[in-house]
């Protein structure tokens, strides 16, 4: 029996990834880095430290920064970023999603975030939408980041949920891998998503009659 939907937050909720881009970009280019929103993508759904590595490593610039000044780049990020979170509205909740948390809601369904961004609560504030999920995981909550599980494990205990009861959906790669790893069905929203157990164009596509055959499909699967 299905008993929870866990989301991920970025891709799926809302898309903040090209205020992540901004943010990350005006940082890097005073380390003179330059990059592109292509190699923006390898960024997604990754935590800040590990988005910084990437970035550094890009740049060729790995291992010329200390912990502490590390630490001190990815908090003018993040800065940044927080900044620009006063644009968002609710208007910027994705397309089906606010239908989608009701039609959960209405089913008895628990509702769980498991997002690496140390914002979300900030982010799902700003949205208007943080009253409908019973759970919510950021990185402060976990000590491995996606694709390593942990977050969606984490999730799921939260809820009093076993994992293999529940449906995690997410929009990166990163995500997919964590969610099955934990032992959860899988959504991916967006493309190269192949390994998702059910893979959507688009958040529109996202439909509680389109979990609940998904979740009926696999359950016949199992019983056969």
């Amino acid at each position: 029996m299905l008993k929870a939907v866990i989301f991920d937050l970025d891709g799926v909720i809302t898309d903040t990834a090209h205020l992540h881009f901004l943010a990350w970009r005006s940082v890097a280019q005073e380390m003179g880095i330059t990059f592109d929103e292509a190699f923006n993508e390898q960024l997604k759904g990754i935590s800040r430290m590990d988005s910084l590595l990437r970035i550094l490593r890009h740049g060729g610039k790995e291992g010329m920064f200390s912990d502490k000044q590390c630490l001190a780049l990815a908090s003018k990020k993040n800065e940044r970023y927080v900044q620009s979170l006063a644009s968002l509205t609710q208007q910027s909740v994705l397309p089906g999603i606010g239908e989608v948390l009701a039609k959960i809601r209405a089913a008895n369904v628990k509702i769980g975030l498991a997002s690496v961004s140390l914002n979300a609560p900030k982010i799902l504030h700003a949205l208007g939408i943080h009253q409908a999920f019973d759970y919510c995981v950021d990185a402060s909550r976990i000590v491995c980041s996606k694709p390593d599980p942990e977050i969606f494990l984490t999730a799921c205990a939260g809820l009093h949920v076993h994992p293999e009861q529940a449906i995690g959906i997410e929009d990166a790669v990163a995500g997919v891998e964590a969610i099955n790893a934990a032992g959860m069905l899988s959504v991916g929203i967006g493309a190269d998503l192949k390994h998702a157990g059910l893979q959507l164009h688009s958040t529109r596509e996202l439909t509680w009659k389109c979990l609940t055959d998904f979740w009926a499909s696999r359950s016949e699967l199992k019983r056969n």
